[in-house]
């Protein structure tokens, strides 16, 4: 009789690029609900979530690289879903003025200054503050941003990019959002997605919206603007031309395209069905630090909002306006707010406000496939809490903690498809020193408002 072959060696597991063991990790459920597992590790291999599984199940695991997250919390990476990342430039140099008087006696006159280099600077400062504050992702809205997305591409971070136009630029502002977002689409190894970039309905006219709608069908992308930020902008619509600006873009066909609406604080009832039987996809970015700085009377309806499936996702605005990059503080607002603005504590639980943070915010800017979420298959991009300080402790609703109690000073770690960007807060990809240095050297000529110049006029 012949004895039986031996069964051949097992091969050893091929070594993981990066795993991150010992934390507790923030999930969603098949229903998409927030739930955690303890004693965690993520493995990632390739720029990819490979598992999620337990601290024992690697521990012999090989890896090129590992991170002993014990007392921290694994998150999905914070999505800023609408900014204006080189207007930390401007941070703190219109304040206390009402919106008309903020734009036109300030941010607009200096805006004609702007060179290149300004805009680079700007968002290096932008990017370092939100890789420390534990944003992986940002949705930028402004000009020059070929510059942008070269900063994009260096420092690490995923981004979702528009070159923003005016009407008065006449066809050539469109066209050149139009190059930008077929130019760079794709690009830094494909963490760089593009829209087209309308500025509002109060400075873009119909017929460019309806030429914008055009464009995004034909090469197949999203459109980002601002539309109802304020409700004196929906009077004003109302009165001069009879319908809201969420009823112009339905006219000029924007709703039809995937369209991204930064702050929507104007949205009023008779919007709600427009919304509704809109035939492209539609998400609204809410940033509630700006709101209450302006004193606008009304915030984004997310409750309405949520009630038509329409995903909400977080937002700063830019930091001449909010003053930070901090989606951290968004998320806590963007819940008491609400709670505030409903008349009940209930609503935006702090599982709830995770939800925006996460996945909402990712399926606002049409990411939902690639990040929102820590799970096999998804693209690396993780943050690491730190839990361990006095403000955080003790821990009786983890969910609460992370949303009301920890602050954006306590990520430690921050990941982009697999790519560690900060390692116990020290940033690994800016230099933030050369750029403050910089910077302030070219502030005297950026803000000069003697020349009586300006991109633009607010009027609504």
């Amino acid at each position: 009789m012949t004895p039986s072959a031996a069964p051949p060696p097992a091969e050893p597991a091929r070594p993981a690029d990066l795993v991150v063991t010992g934390c507790t990790v923030l999930l969603h459920d098949e229903r998409e609900r927030i739930v955690f597992q303890e004693d965690a590790a993520v493995v990632v291999r390739d720029g990819v979530i490979d598992s999620v599984t337990s601290a024992a199940a690697v521990a012999a695991l090989p890896a090129r690289e590992r991170i002993d997250a014990r007392g921290q919390v694994a998150m999905p990476g914070l999505i800023n879903c609408h900014t204006h990342a080189p207007m930390a430039a401007l941070r703190g140099l219109a304040e206390d003025l009402p919106t008309e008087e903020w734009f036109n006696d300030v941010v607009w006159p200096v805006e004609s200054n702007l060179t290149g280099r300004d805009v680079e600077l700007g968002a290096r400062l932008a990017c370092a503050e939100m890789i420390r504050g534990g944003v992986t992702c940002f949705a930028d809205h402004y000009f020059r941003m070929d510059t942008v997305a070269a900063v994009v591409a260096e420092c690490g971070l995923r981004a979702h990019l528009g070159q923003a136009f005016f009407s008065s630029q006449g066809a050539r502002g469109r066209e050149e959002s139009l190059e930008f977002a077929l130019r760079h689409r794709g690009g830094a190894g494909g963490r760089i997605t593009t829209a087209l970039a309308p500025h509002a309905p109060y400075t873009v006219d119909d017929a460019d919206l309806a030429a914008t709608a055009e464009l995004a069908r034909a090469h197949d992308l999203p459109v980002h603007l601002h539309a109802a930020e304020n409700r004196a902008q929906t009077d004003t619509s109302l009165a001069r031309h009879g319908i809201t600006p969420v009823e112009v873009l339905e006219r000029t066909g924007i709703l039809g395209t995937d369209v991204l609406i930064a702050h929507g604080t104007g949205i009023v009832e008779r919007d709600l069905p427009v919304l509704a039987r809109a035939g492209g996809r539609t998400a609204v970015a809410t940033a509630p630090r700006g709101y209450l700085k302006f004193a606008w009377p009304t915030t984004t309806p997310v409750r309405a909002l949520r009630d038509l499936g329409i995903p909400v996702g977080l937002a700063t605005d830019g930091a001449a306006s909010n003053n930070s990059l901090d989606v951290w503080e968004s998320m806590a607002l963007t819940s008491l707010v609400q709670k505030s603005a409903e008349g009940d504590p209930r609503w935006l639980t702090a599982r709830q406000a995770l939800h925006h943070a996460t996945l909402q915010s990712a399926r606002a800017l049409g990411l939902e496939a690639a990040v929102g979420g820590i799970a096999a298959g998804r693209r690396a991009d993780i943050v690491l809490v730190d839990l361990t300080g006095p403000h955080t402790q003790p821990v009786h609703d983890l969910a609460a903690t992370l949303v009301h109690s920890a602050r954006s000073s306590d990520v430690r770690t921050t990941i982009v498809d697999g790519r560690i960007l900060m390692r116990d807060r020290e940033l690994l990809t800016l230099d933030v020193p050369a750029v403050v240095r910089e910077l302030g050297e070219r502030l005297p000529a950026l803000v000069d408002r003697g020349h009586g110049r300006r991109v633009q006029r607010y009027d609504t």
